[in-house]
């Protein structure tokens, strides 16, 4: 005979095991509702809107950090501040020479995953320069021209090397709000490696003329990151944001 104590108990289980797919759907689902978006070099954060767009379609949380491109420490101090900010577990996303940034401010413990895109990806302490000279030299490297302490690249670098796949009236656009950069930001080393501890993402630009597609590949392959290769110049995030936007949702979803 079922007395109301065992009676209880057996209600209780059944209930759990309603519960139980609930559950389980619950640890599967987003894992971030927000996302931190960083700029690298040329460029400013509204390079990010083709991929801010179906972000915030998506129902998530975007911002896009400013990065100041003056010194190492500066930008990761901006990318720290936006991060603070946020509410939850996000996911940091770096593209070109963000990816310093999301290396070294993504150990922050609100951020779930980091995710680079034609990034650069260092190791702590790493010298990146030395580690880029073991692979060919991109074109765009030599379109950069400095006045004084502000580098940038020349209108035909921008064109050809940086935006190659985009439409010459788009990547006019662009060049016309290039951002130039400090010399001193080139010097500064990351001294943590987030990917090292944080579920990592990376896009492989194939026809990058900015960073070394293999030099790409050799970061992701390195880090374990779920890795994804895209036909694209440098700047896959206009040319290809819905490749880049699916990358992402994938750290969400982590």
């Amino acid at each position: 005979m079922m007395t109301r104590r065992t009676c209880a108990s057996a209600l209780v289980a059944g209930a759990m095991v309603m519960l139980m797919p609930c559950l389980v759907r619950a640890e599967n689902g987003p894992a971030a509702r927000n996302i931190v978006l960083v700029h690298g070099l040329f460029a400013d954060g509204s390079c990010w809107s083709e991929v801010i767009a179906r972000l915030q379609a998506a129902g998530l949380h975007v911002t896009a950090v400013q990065n100041p491109l003056t010194t190492l420490d500066e930008a990761v101090a901006a990318t720290q501040r936006v991060l603070a900010r946020q509410d939850g577990p996000t996911v940091l996303v770096g593209h070109s020479f963000a990816g310093m940034m999301v290396t070294e401010a993504g150990v922050d413990p609100r951020v779930s995953a980091v995710v680079y895109v034609a990034a650069r990806a260092p190791d702590a302490e790493e010298d990146y320069t030395e580690l880029a000279t073991k692979f060919p030299a991109p074109p765009a490297s030599a379109g950069i021209v400095f006045d004084d302490e502000e580098g940038r690249l020349t209108e035909a670098a921008f064109l050809r090397d940086f935006a190659g796949d985009l439409p010459e009236a788009r990547a006019r656009v662009l060049y016309a709000v290039q951002q130039p950069f400090h010399k001193a930001l080139l010097t500064g080393k990351t001294t943590q490696a987030a990917w090292r501890s944080k579920p990592s993402f990376y896009a492989v630009s194939t026809q990058d003329r900015t960073i070394n597609p293999d030099l790409q590949r050799f970061m992701a392959k390195r880090m374990g990151a779920t890795t994804i290769e895209v036909h694209a110049s440098h700047l896959s995030l206009i040319s290809h944001p819905q490749e880049i936007t699916d990358l992402i949702l994938q750290a969400v979803r982590r």
